[in-house]
């Protein structure tokens, strides 16, 4: 069980990462809103189209769990992708990169609070590996530049998305005993419903770009991949082992968002980002050798 967590949660964290590469290919391409609706419309499809069967058996759960479901949605699908769209139109991209590394410990503190789930030493220790590689990764491999940092309106948006996707993530232990087709659909179906005012929004302030090809291509792999697969893999992770555990993989998504960002867009790779990769690996597996021996949420 454990091996195939940690191939859910580092595949989910390898999406997520080349969503970040799209987003910086979208630019010009398609606005953020116009995508972060699109990007639900292509998932609903394919969810309509391939899993109505499953919904239909399911529906009696998801009727009784209607308005839970949707605000999976509502939070953990829109609300955090809004918020960080918004976010970067006042602070760096550097500032997001690192206050995205805080949700893990949100994560730990939202148990701790409201369940009494206690992190080990070795998890905290862990925890604090990976940030260090995300600073580092953020950084270029210069800690001096993070000193230079200002942190503004856009650092407030990006620390509530944070918390937002980290009490989804806790909230995730309340879900419904539900088939994972049918647990994907509805959420989907209420993150739809909340982007439409965000795209009206956005056309109201004649902020809209309609998809290109190019667009297109970046609305499709969001739909896909980040927004279908990944949530998934990551619900299923949590369920697995545990949001504690689960949440550290996080960590990992700027790195492989850097690694990718070579690839596909031409970014020059150094020695910074092995280290890295190196250190959020390495505080995954600490965190991993010393968790506590109650293992599920």
């Amino acid at each position: 069980m454990n091996t195939r967590a940690y191939f859910y949660l580092c595949v989910t964290s390898l999406f997520w990462g080349a969503n970040s590469v799209a987003g910086k290919i979208a630019v010009g391409h398609v606005s953020p809103m116009v995508l972060t609706t699109f990007r639900w419309v292509v998932a609903l499809t394919i969810i309509l189209v391939l899993m109505t069967p499953q919904v239909k058996r399911d529906w009696p759960v998801i009727r009784k769990h209607w308005l839970q479901l949707l605000l999976y949605g509502v939070f953990g699908f829109t609300a955090f992708n809004a918020l960080l769209y918004t976010a970067l139109g006042y602070t760096s991209a550097i500032n997001a990169v690192i206050e995205q590394a805080g949700i893990p410990m949100l994560i730990f503190v939202f148990n701790f609070v409201l369940f009494r789930i206690q992190a080990s030493i070795a998890q905290v220790v862990g925890f604090t590996v990976t940030l260090i590689g995300v600073l580092v990764t953020a950084a270029h491999g210069e800690f001096s530049a993070l000193a230079e940092l200002e942190f503004n309106f856009g650092d407030a948006l990006m620390l509530l998305a944070c918390i937002v996707y980290a009490a989804y993530t806790v909230a995730l232990r309340w879900k419904p005993a539900l088939h994972w087709q049918s647990f994907i659909a509805a959420p989907a179906f209420g993150a739809l419903l909340s982007a439409i005012p965000l795209f009206f929004w956005e056309l109201s302030r004649d902020a809209a770009i309609f998809p290109d090809t190019t667009g297109w291509m970046v609305v499709l792999y969001a739909g896909i991949f980040p927004s279908l697969l990944s949530q998934v893999l990551y619900v299923r992770g949590v369920e697995m082992i545990g949001a504690n555990r689960a949440g550290l993989f996080i960590n990992a998504i700027p790195v492989f968002g850097t690694l990718l960002s070579v690839l596909l867009i031409g970014e020059t790779i150094h020695a910074f980002h092995f280290l890295a990769l190196l250190l959020v690996l390495g505080g995954i597996a600490i965190a991993e050798w010393g968790r506590p021996k109650e293992k599920k949420v």
